[in-house]
Order: C-alpha cells, then sequence, then structure tokens
C-alpha cells in the first residue's frame, strides 16, 4: 500500500492536476498557426503545448513512486477534469443578465460541447494509463537503466494512445475538422506533444534524480497489480 509520509508526492499530484485541468480548459478554444522551419505553416490548438506536461508528471510519479501512486494521481486528475468540464458547462448554460453582454465570448472560451468533454476524459485517462504501464514495465525490462528510453517511450505509447482516441471521438461526423483530415490532425499532434516530451527529457532527469535522493525511494513495480480501476 502507498504510504503517505513522502514529502514531494502532493506537490507533484498538485501540479499534474494544475496542468491538466488549464490545458484542458484554457488552450482548447484557440488555434494557433506558427511557421516552423523545415515544416513549414503548422496549425494546431494552443492546449497542445502544456497538455504534453501532464505526462512528464506521469512518468515522474510512476519512475520515483510506482504505478499504483501514478494511478491515484490519474484518476484524481480524472474526478477533477470531469468536475471543471461540468462547472463550465453549468456556468455557460445559466441565462446571462440583460445588461451583461459577453455571453457569445464567454460559450467561445469555455463552452466546450459535451462530445468533446466527454472525448478528452476517455483519451486522458486512457493515454495517461497507458503512459504509466509502459513506463513501469520497462523500467523492470531495462533493470531502471537508460531512463530517457522509458520516459519517450512511454510518452509515444501514451501520447498515440491519446491522439488516436481524442480526435476520432470529438470530431467524426462534427463538420469542425472534415474526416479525411482527422488523420493528419492525429498525425500532426502526436508529433508535437512527443516532440515536447523530448525537449524536457534533461529536466525529467534532474527533477527524477532530486526526488528519487530526497525520498529516498526508487520503486520498481515487480509485484504490482495493473489494474487501473484498483483504488488501494
Amino acid at each position: 500500500m502507498f504510504k503517505n509520509q513522502y514529502r514531494y508526492y502532493d506537490l507533484v499530484m498538485a501540479a499534474f492536476v494544475t496542468v491538466l485541468i488549464t490545458s484542458n480548459l484554457i488552450g482548447p478554444a484557440k488555434i494557433s498557426q506558427l511557421e516552423v522551419p523545415f515544416f513549414g505553416l503548422l496549425t494546431f490548438g494552443a492546449g497542445v503545448l502544456f497538455f504534453p506536461i501532464s505526462f512528464i508528471f506521469g512518468d515522474i510519479l510512476t519512475e520515483v513512486y510506482g504505478y499504483a501512486a501514478s494511478r491515484r494521481v490519474i484518476w484524481a486528475g480524472f474526478v477533477a477534469l470531469a468536475f471543471a468540464s461540468f462547472m463550465a458547462w453549468m456556468i455557460v448554460a445559466l441565462p446571462p443578465a440583460p445588461y451583461w453582454h459577453n455571453q457569445e465570448a464567454y460559450e467561445i472560451a469555455f463552452g466546450s460541447a459535451w462530445r468533446v468533454s466527454l472525448a478528452s476524459l476517455v483519451a486522458f485517462a486512457a493515454g495517461e494509463f497507458v503512459n504509466s504501464f509502459v513506463m513501469a514495465k520497462m523500467k523492470i525490462m531495462t533493470k531502471g537503466k537508460y531512463l530517457w528510453s522509458r520516459t519517450i517511450g512511454s510518452t509515444v505509447a501514451g501520447e498515440a494512445i491519446d491522439s488516436i482516441l481524442f480526435y476520432p471521438l470529438a470530431f467524426y461526423n462534427s463538420g469542425v475538422i472534415p474526416n479525411d483530415k482527422l488523420i493528419l490532425v492525429v498525425i500532426a499532434q502526436f508529433i508535437a506533444k512527443t516532440s515536447i516530451e523530448i525537449l524536457f527529457t534533461p529536466a525529467i532527469y534532474k527533477i527524477i534524480v532530486f526526488l528519487k535522493k530526497k525520498e529516498n525511494l526508487d520503486h520498481f513495480d515487480t509485484h504490482t497489480n495493473f489494474n487501473p480501476f484498483i483504488f488501494k
């Protein structure tokens, strides 16, 4: 059973949930374009710049504290995101005062359709659990060596599941993104998210080394039950 005496676990969990909620509520409302060398003009939802950080925290949690500890944080993030989505929907649905003329802008910023919110929840949970599972299994296979291979490998798997699930569930036959363009969007978002993880690899190394030293912990999931629906 996970012990509660660790000094930094709660801080990492708070950071994870904060990044998750803000990237899902603030980022999706804005579509950006950037001219990138060798790639040309890229169009993307602004949230893609920050959402991968949640996978980074997932890697850190699994590497230091183990899959079970990461599982608790993923469910905490799931519940927090579900509540934030419900709150946004309810506030947008409330009738505005006659003298308040910002309803349309508020709907654009926070009025994500129920389908997009549900797709986000499903994709997040599936992607995060795959990320944590692969991270834990690769740590056993590599005997704790080659950390870079675990952080990148787990993110490739997790972000692939997240992107493959989210965009078809959210936008297939919606008219927002043409169906024949969905695969291109999935690939572009997957590459962008994975690239962010690779860029953060040196920082991830430092954070993990710091936490392992301070917590006196380096967990291996050799006897872990990987069922995502166990809450012990």
